[in-house]
């Protein structure tokens, strides 16, 4: 059977068909109110706001799985709040969010969670769970979010309780298959492909056939936001579009960095099964088995505290391993500062989406967890999506981002994240403390001590001297710099214990914000530009550590999180290695001490401009042309960023260990020179036959 699709109006052709005729043409009996659209927008219709008429049932579907072990297939509580004029014969697309914490959460007294003041590599001692959720049976609905916004613009609203949370059967499994394919099955049931029951055993049939036109957008922050990500993995039909705010797209990058135990910012000693617990909210008499099955036996068994490896039970957690069935539209959300689920998690997903042709589109800001794209923007996703219209949505900018680090708050379009003009920087760990990509790598090591569990936060590391970290830090910036994608970290270092943390931070200084010891570095008011952590256990494989022996170096890349921020003229930018980060890491006994080698450490910088933009010359080279090692190349000594000059990127006062890699040099230059228009192909020539008549490096 073919469905009949809404007629869709448009303000100002309507208009126009009165203004041409002078009437509106015979008066129809009471025609079914419709869709408005004004700018490629729904707009609120009176007929669809009048909360009296909105229909609100409540049902529960049938999964196609078990999770349970009852031997019946596992219902989900759903409710549904549609527009009066859907019963009349209207059908309306539905926007849709899932969650497993409507029906209430366990308590989150740090006594329920895993005691972070033990070693690195131990095995920490059992963890107590809190007093179970209080069941909540005379529940008559899911929720009320996204109602008001939806429901009065033409859009049904349905919601609904995860597995084993509230009135929904089966058991949570914190990212688990059944996660993904219970908003499936609603999905289903609004498509008439699964079965709705009027309640959880037994009950009437109910169908959405005769309302829902089958295409449906699923919404919503944090867990909520993961859930349509999960979702749209199955690649159900009818799920046309998504809009995830600070999905965790990964248990493992949730809870685990690099091969290192860490928790999210804020919640010191919360992992998987915790999480579990804050969130089993179902039917009592199916608690223990599910506490038995998912918790102790699959999760307690494989979370692994002890190494932080990843492992195949991680793996079934992560939704980058699942993406390929996403055809969604998919309008991603997050916050650079969101140190809760971290901005990595929606970076992959996108990345991953771009390459695989399904429309992307990403919205960032510069605060803290969660935070919605702006309604026009999610109007007109859903609107092209989920109605058709062709409000040509598909041809913005791929990214926005909220730019509000040197002035006024403003959402500022870019063709794409990361900035398609940055490239990256080497910026090199000096002795004495410094940091320039204008000089060649330090040499010699320098060593630091680990606090432990005596640790203060970033923040005093990063304004007080002390032998619990190193800092390096650039000249002032004489320009802003605009950091556009990950930083990332090349590191040799050596430990005098097998097992050590290690977190890296970038900051910006002068330090603003609070600096005391524990003053936290979670927000967007502190200084800390990005952060990431560490095993150097895992150097080689994230699957397979390796007991440090001590004194012996490894070599890692450490990523940071993805970041894009304009660091304002005046700033420094400081490199700071550390080991226990108070907030986020365990708290091992102090004294491990950890060695760097610094001609083998680095700090890749994605700077929009690439090293030409780099204003970090102290003492610029003014001269009016560019000598290279005291041969005149003739070419004009033009002025790049801030203070800066070209002859300030030719470094042949530094120590190189022979002549060919300063020619190299020069010659990677004058490339970069030519590609930004500064120096012309002839100039390109110049400089280098200059640099191969120097006697540098000889």
């Amino acid at each position: 059977m073919t469905r009949r699709a809404p007629r869709i109006l448009t303000l100002p052709v309507l208009g126009a068909l009165i203004t041409a005729t002078g009437f509106a043409g015979p008066a129809a009996a009471d025609p079914l109110p419709q869709p408005v659209f004004v700018d490629g927008q729904a707009q609120v219709v009176p007929e669809f706001a009048d909360q009296s008429t909105w229909i609100r049932e409540r049902l529960w579907v049938e999964t196609e799985f078990d999770s349970d072990g009852d031997g019946r297939r596992d219902r989900m509580h759903v409710d549904v709040t549609r527009p009066g004029p859907t019963a009349d014969g209207l059908k309306v697309p539905v926007v849709y969010e899932t969650s497993p914490y409507y029906a209430g959460t366990a308590s989150t007294e740090r006594q329920y969670f895993w005691n972070m003041n033990v070693e690195v590599g131990a095995e920490p001692p059992p963890r107590t769970s809190p007093p179970p959720i209080t069941h909540r049976p005379d529940r008559t609905s899911v929720s009320t979010s996204e109602v008001g916004t939806w429901v009065p613009r033409g859009f049904a609203v349905v919601h609904s309780d995860s597995p084993g949370t509230g009135l929904s059967q089966g058991c949570p499994t914190v990212g688990g298959a059944n996660e993904s394919l219970a908003p499936k099955a609603v999905v289903d049931w609004l498509n008439g492909r699964a079965k709705g029951y009027t309640s959880a055993v037994g009950g009437e049939p109910v169908s959405a056939t005769d309302w829902s036109t089958g295409k449906v957008g699923m919404t919503g922050t944090s867990y909520n936001g993961t859930l349509p990500l999960a979702a749209a993995t199955t690649g159900v039909k009818g799920l046309e579009a998504i809009i995830p705010i600070a999905p965790n797209t990964s248990y493992y990058h949730y809870y685990r960095s690099n091969g290192l135990v860490r928790n999210p910012g804020g919640w010191p000693g919360e992992d998987i099964d915790y999480l579990f617990d804050y969130i089993s909210s179902g039917y009592p008499e199916t608690r223990d088995y599910c506490a038995q099955h998912v918790r102790v036996d699959e999760m307690n068994r494989h979370q692994d505290r002890a190494t932080g490896d990843y492992n195949d039970f991680w793996a079934g957690r992560d939704l980058l391993n699942q993406v390929r069935g996403v055809r969604a539209a998919t309008l991603m959300a997050h916050a650079f500062n969101d140190w809760n689920v971290v901005p990595e998690h929606s970076v992959r997903i996108t990345e991953a989406l771009k390459k695989q042709g399904t429309p992307v589109q990403q919205y960032f800001h510069q605060g803290g967890h969660g935070g919605a794209p702006p309604l026009d923007m999610r109007n007109r996703w859903f609107t092209r999506y989920l109605y058709g219209v062709r409000n040509g949505v598909e041809n913005d900018p791929k990214a926005f981002i909220v730019r509000n680090e040197t002035g006024t708050s403003e959402l500022t379009p870019y063709a794409d994240y990361p900035n398609p003009e940055a490239e990256p920087v080497t910026m090199n760990p000096l002795s004495g403390g410094g940091l320039s990509s204008l000089a060649r790598p330090g040499s010699g090591t320098e060593q630091f001590v680990d606090a432990g569990a005596l640790a203060c936060n970033a923040s005093t590391l990063a304004t007080q001297e002390s032998e619990n970290r190193l800092l390096y830090v650039s000249p002032e910036l004489s320009a802003p710099v605009h950091i556009s994608g990950t930083t990332r970290v090349k590191i040799r270092l050596a430990a005098s214990k097998p097992a050590a943390n290690l977190s890296i931070a970038l900051v910006k200084l002068p330090w603003t914000g609070g600096a005391g010891c524990e003053s936290s570095t979670r927000g967007s008011t502190t200084s800390v530009i990005t952060r990431g952590w560490a095993d150097p256990q895992n150097s080689r494989s994230l699957r397979h550590g390796e007991p440090l022996e001590p004194g012996r170096f490894v070599e890692l890349t450490v990523p940071l999180q993805p970041d894009d921020q304009v660091i304002p003229a005046g700033s420094r930018i400081g490199l700071m290695i550390f080991s226990t980060d108070h907030e986020f890491t365990l708290h091992p006994e102090p004294g491990t001490v950890l060695t760097v080698d610094l001609a083998r450490t680095s700090v890749e910088l994605p700077v929009v401009g690439g090293p030409l933009a780099m204003p970090i010359c102290a003492e610029p080279d003014t001269g009016p042309t560019v000598v290279v090692g005291g041969i005149d190349s003739g070419v004009p000594n033009r002025s790049l960023t801030g203070t800066c000059t070209v002859n300030d990127h030719i470094l042949d006062t530094e120590e190189w260990p022979n002549h060919g890699q300063f020619v190299r040099h020069v010659t990677e230059v004058a490339d970069q020179l030519v590609k930004a228009d500064v120096i012309s192909p002839r100039d390109r020539a110049d400089l280098v036959r200059a640099a191969a008549r120097s006697k540098v490096g000889k």
